[in-house]
């Protein structure tokens, strides 16, 4: 139960962390991740997006600070070369020699072995010191999961999409991989009065990152604060600590409304999927249509 600014391991990895990072893609200023660093936070993921301003941010901290600062970058490249010279561009602009976590972005089968063996290159050469894959298909995880080329798993996890409860979860055999999840707030579905039952307290954003590290199975979560304000509110998650069994029961209970009446990410997220995956190789299907790899 990580919900504390105490570091954690994160699973088989040897990499420590504070449980809660903060990535890029939300509008969060160079000054606002410095701001975040000055109040305990270590973990940053420089991805989706490799928004500028938050990259001098990242710079900045790093030349004065870079063993305490723990730098995910990534990567969604679907040549082996091309990952070589993602990662590396990424490392000239924060004028930093390495990454603490080159993570494969949005993977829904298993990467290729050259890919996975360009990204283990990678590591040998220290260029980078872990490798994480992300992913939306939840069965595929257990061949990520034991592939030894992958130290972390980056996969969604919320209260309205609890799903890795049962379909990832169960299937880690130790040595566990560390698990990273995002989108704790169902892009701020859970924070919506209007999805809310109207009978049950609104959540806030702490809340719902307090849910995920609640969870034994979690190493750390992501948050994607726009400003400072919200990276306080993120902050309360490890200044409240882990969530009590009925704080858990709430939030499962709002989850399951708002996951029946949420319905518009759904289509965008399986055009999106689609396209992922005929990008990665897999045909122009579904994430439900690949199965478990």
């Amino acid at each position: 139960m990580p919900a504390s600014f105490t570091p954690v391991r994160l699973g088989r990895s040897d990499l420590e962390v504070v449980p809660l990072g903060i990535a890029a893609s939300y509008g969060a200023s160079g000054r606002d991740v410095e701001y975040a660093f000055e109040r305990g936070i270590d973990f940053y993921y420089w991805g989706s997006t490799r928004a500028p301003d938050f990259g001098e941010g990242l710079k900045r901290i790093g030349k004065r600070s870079r063993e305490r600062m723990k730098l995910v970058v990534q990567s969604y490249s679907r040549s082996p070369t091309g990952i070589g010279k993602s990662l590396e561009k990424a490392l000239r602009k924060l004028e930093t020699d390495y990454a603490d976590v080159l993570l494969l972005g949005w993977w829904n089968l298993p990467p290729k072995d050259a890919i996975l063996d360009a990204a283990a290159d990678l590591v040998r050469r220290g260029r980078a010191r872990k490798v994480m894959v992300s992913c939306h298909n939840r069965p595929a995880f257990k061949h990520l999961a034991r592939d030894s080329r992958i130290d972390l798993l980056m996969l969604r996890y919320n209260a309205a999409h609890p799903g890795a409860d049962r379909d990832v979860f169960p299937h880690l055999t130790d040595p566990r991989p560390g698990v990273v999840t995002y989108t704790s707030t169902s892009w701020g579905q859970l924070l919506n009065r209007k999805l809310v039952p109207a009978g049950e307290r609104l959540p806030r954003a702490a809340d719902c990152y307090r849910f995920a590290l609640t969870s034994p199975n979690i190493g750390a979560c992501w948050a994607g604060p726009k400003d400072k304000a919200q990276i306080d509110e993120a902050l309360k998650a490890l200044e409240e600590g882990p969530m009590s069994e009925e704080e858990l029961a709430w939030m499962r209970r709002i989850g399951a409304v708002v996951r029946d009446k949420a319905k518009l990410q759904a289509g965008g997220m399986g055009i999106a999927d689609r396209l992922i995956n005929l990008y990665s190789g897999f045909g122009f299907r579904t994430t439900t249509e690949l199965g478990d790899g």
